[in-house]
């Protein structure tokens, strides 16, 4: 059987066993331990683990925050714990333990390829096992899993459901298959309407100076700005990025990491990060100026730019992550469901949050930060 184990640094764990469990994946070691190390405020990162005979063969990432039930709230529920919080200030932030990241677009799931079904339920009870005696010892009171994505699901309702664990629905996670020659091809997939809608858009592209890069360099700080001004208008946040964060993913992947600056004139006024693979490109980040931004299009001129990409690229798949759903489904877009798992250690204080469980299932029309 496996034996679970954390550790509180990636590097803690080698890196070649780790990446083993991730093949195909983007957001593995080397993202992962530059998330680690731009140190984001508020959140402390673990790492779960499940060994046999001394082989990595399950792992995930975990973190551990104070938890504000609104935070991922909207509408009804929103305003019932802003009431609430009113009454009882401190009774609704709670010490949370979750496997996953704040900025992974799933839970980040690994496992050995040669693993059996009955072995990989085996090795996620002993990681959730390991993982929950951690929380406890650190006081946590509420346990989750972040963005389960639908081909795990069956596994993880095996692995915790019999703990306890009730599913809600997270944000899907939106892509598509570059499985087209060109960009004339794409535009004939899609309806008549948006067919003519685009064109028009892209018209913009003459006003624009587009930069492809694989640093940031003296522009570090005006991106920061920028996140700062998308994530303040996002209805709903979870975490604050710091500087470090955008310098530090280039410094760990180079090569893999790809920056799309767009310019009016002289002045930086959107930026992408995009993660790029062996055969994927991931949208991170899209950040942008409103005023300058909005008028030119700029969310489109880059959907566009990322296709592109991928053609000259010669990738075969977009994933352009969570939020903006009617605009992504609109432009031919897949969506891969999420799952949310939590249970709370007290007992009347879980069979409470069941009850109000549908309020904290996410809405794929909400607007998230970019």
């Amino acid at each position: 059987m496996p034996d679970g184990r954390v550790v509180a640094s990636l590097a803690e764990v080698d890196r070649e066993a780790w990446d083993a469990l991730y093949p195909g994946e983007l957001e593995t070691y080397d993202y992962l331990l530059a998330v680690e190390r731009s140190a984001i405020e508020g959140f402390r990162f673990r790492y779960a683990l499940a060994e046999e005979a001394g082989r990595l063969v399950a792992a995930a990432p975990a973190f551990l925050t104070e938890y504000a039930l609104e935070t991922t709230l909207l509408g009804p529920g929103r305003r019932l714990v802003g009431n609430l919080r009113k009454l009882f200030p401190d009774a609704l932030t709670l010490r949370l333990a979750c496997i996953g990241s704040p900025v992974t677009e799933t839970s980040n799931l690994g496992l050995a390829p040669d693993l059996d079904a009955a072995g990989r339920v085996a090795a996620v009870k002993a990681m959730m096992t390991a993982f929950e005696r951690t929380a406890r010892a650190e006081r946590c009171g509420l346990f989750a899993v972040k963005d389960v994505p639908a081909p795990q699901k069956a596994l993880w309702d095996q692995a915790i459901g019999p703990a306890g664990y009730k599913p809600i629905a997270g944000l899907p996670v939106a892509h598509i298959d570059i499985d087209f020659p060109d960009l004339d091809a794409y535009l004939a997939r899609l309806t008549y309407t948006a067919r003519k809608d685009m064109r028009r858009k892209l018209r913009a592209l003459d006003q624009v100076r587009i930069e492809v890069r694989g640093d940031l360099g003296d522009q570090a700080d005006r991106v920061l700005a920028l996140y700062q001004a998308t994530r303040a208008r996002a209805e709903m946040t979870f975490e604050d990025l710091p500087r470090a964060y955008f310098t530090g993913v280039a410094e760990h992947m180079p090569g893999r990491c790809v920056y799309v600056l767009y310019y009016a004139g002289e002045d930086l006024i959107a930026a992408n990060l995009l993660l790029q693979g062996e055969t994927t490109l991931l949208d991170k980040f899209f950040v942008m100026e409103l005023e300058r931004g909005r008028p030119l299009n700029l969310y489109f001129l880059s959907w566009f730019t990322n296709l592109r990409l991928c053609l000259e690229r010669g990738l075969t798949r977009y994933v352009s992550g969570q939020a903006a759903y009617e605009n992504k489904l609109r432009l031919g877009s897949d969506l891969t469901r999420t799952s949310m798992y939590f249970r709370h250690r007290n007992a009347i204080v879980n069979g409470a949050m069941q009850l109000v469980a549908p309020l904290f299932a996410a809405d794929p029309t909400l607007k998230t930060a970019a």
